[in-house]
């Protein structure tokens, strides 16, 4: 029997990171669907103001993802009637810098594995307690392509999404048996807000990132979340590689000797 799309709906959806390009698509996608959104974000006005314009009832959630007791002071505070979180999208995170390893930031490096790993961790941590007694629930994690495929200057950004894709992976095993369901979505390049921030604040150099090709769209990222959240509940995406149709794959490297 083919199933008519979509057959599941989740009834509360917590998003990291939604005040962003893709939590911003995804609060949006699930509030179309009727989900009730819990809207995190630094930025008081930016996520009150996101929750403003969905149409579905919302809960502001506000704190700096790398900070410990911030995120599980907000977390442990969330009001009852969004208690049973059925759907949890770690999409906070991001890239900084772009230099060799031998050249880079070394607090970049840190940063960059707080708000990819660390942060990621504590709250799955926190969050998945509930599904796994309630005996009901996805986890989707953001990933990318860049925990697949290295590329230069990549290094730790390519090392925290591997990391986010292993993770995922390993959660899964251990959540055999529960019902709970766990999802990598690897999305190559997008066009958001992600390289303004990489290349902290340089618009010029973010523009050439996109220039001349046709990246994914924060919407089409959406949409392979939604599908993937929105399948019926005995299925389960492991993991999930979308790239535009003018991004591929590259030859290896050879260095040469004259």
């Amino acid at each position: 029997m083919r199933h008519s799309y979509p057959t599941h709906i989740p009834q509360c959806v917590l998003i990291t990171g939604a005040t962003g390009g893709f939590g911003n698509a995804f609060a949006n996608r699930f509030a179309a669907l009727g989900s009730k959104i819990i809207v995190h974000g630094r930025s008081q006005e930016k996520v009150e103001a996101l929750c403003a314009a969905l149409d579905v009832p919302t809960y502001p959630l506000i704190f700096d993802i790398c900070d410990k007791a911030a995120t599980l002071r907000a977390i442990g505070a969330i009001p009852s009637e969004f208690q049973n979180i059925d759907l949890l999208i770690n999409n906070a995170g991001g890239a900084l810098g772009l230099d060799k390893a031998y050249e880079a930031d070394l607090d970049d490096w840190e940063t960059m594995i707080e708000m990819n790993n660390t942060s990621l961790v504590r709250i799955t941590r926190h969050i998945l307690s509930g599904m796994v007694s309630r005996k009901a629930g996805h986890v989707i994690n953001i990933g990318s392509i860049a925990g697949n495929w290295p590329y230069p200057g990549g290094n730790v950004y390519n090392a925290v999404k591997a990391f986010v894709k292993m993770f995922s992976l390993s959660i899964r095993a251990d959540l055999q048996g529960t019902n709970v369901r766990v999802t990598n979505i690897e999305p190559g390049i997008a066009e958001t807000a992600f390289s303004v921030a990489r290349f902290k604040g340089d618009t010029r150099k973010a523009a050439l990132v996109y220039a001349n090709t046709t990246p994914l769209t924060a919407e089409d990222v959406a949409e392979t979340v939604v599908w993937a959240a929105t399948l019926p509940p005995h299925v389960n995406v492991n993991t999930l590689e979308v790239m535009p149709t003018k991004q591929s794959f590259g030859p290896l490297t050879v260095e040469r000797t004259l």
